[in-house]
């Protein structure tokens, strides 16, 4: 949704121009087939027929009058997650293994880091912040943790990976988070 809603307002002006058509011709064959029909069943389908106008008038007002919007709720979403992602996770690794589902590599890389952090090969808070982002990861993507994994989640948790999580987890959508996830994967490469 780069386009932040270009094509979609272009579906929706044609979407809305079309049913201004079939209502406008649904009304002239009413008109045309008048003689055809009982005086009751025409004056029934008119009115059915212009409340529908009715009701089509009424939304574009509310369009107009910026009420209403098509990418406005979807789009503030999607930049919250976004947002969201792209500070909590901060390692384009660990955001993409994310993004691609890869638990056992997550796992892999985790277990890399605890061996490089013994020989001194990785310094303390670059450990704590990757095993955090791997950690909320593989929560994330449904993986049991440990007990250890768990109190070290606790006990070092950031407000921004907390936040992801409670984003995420309202949104409920795992496939949505995954592909914005990826996504942001992209831009993290540029």
């Amino acid at each position: 949704m780069a386009s932040r809603g270009k094509s979609e307002t272009g579906k929706l002006k044609q979407n809305m121009e079309e049913q201004l058509d079939r209502l406008m011709q649904q009304l002239q064959d009413l008109e045309e087939c008048r003689d055809d029909l009982e005086e009751e069943e025409y004056e029934e389908t008119k009115k059915e027929t212009l409340e529908q106008l009715n009701e089509f008038n009424e939304s574009l007002k509310k369009m107009v009058t910026g009420n209403m919007t098509l990418v406005d709720e979807l789009g503030g979403m999607q930049l919250a997650i976004q947002a969201a992602i792209s500070q909590a996770f901060k390692t384009p690794e660990v955001i993409r293994m994310f993004a691609k589902k890869q638990p056992g590599q997550l796992r892999t890389r985790l277990a890399e880091m605890d061996r490089d952090v013994m020989v001194g090969k990785l310094l303390r808070d670059v450990y704590t912040q990757q095993k955090l982002e791997i950690l909320t990861a593989l929560r994330k993507l449904g993986e049991k943790l440990t007990v250890e994994d768990e109190t070290f989640l606790a006990e070092n948790v950031t407000a921004t990976l907390s936040q992801f999580e409670k984003i995420t987890a309202d949104l409920g959508s795992e496939d949505k988070i995954m592909a914005l996830a990826s996504s942001g994967v992209e831009k993290t490469k540029v």
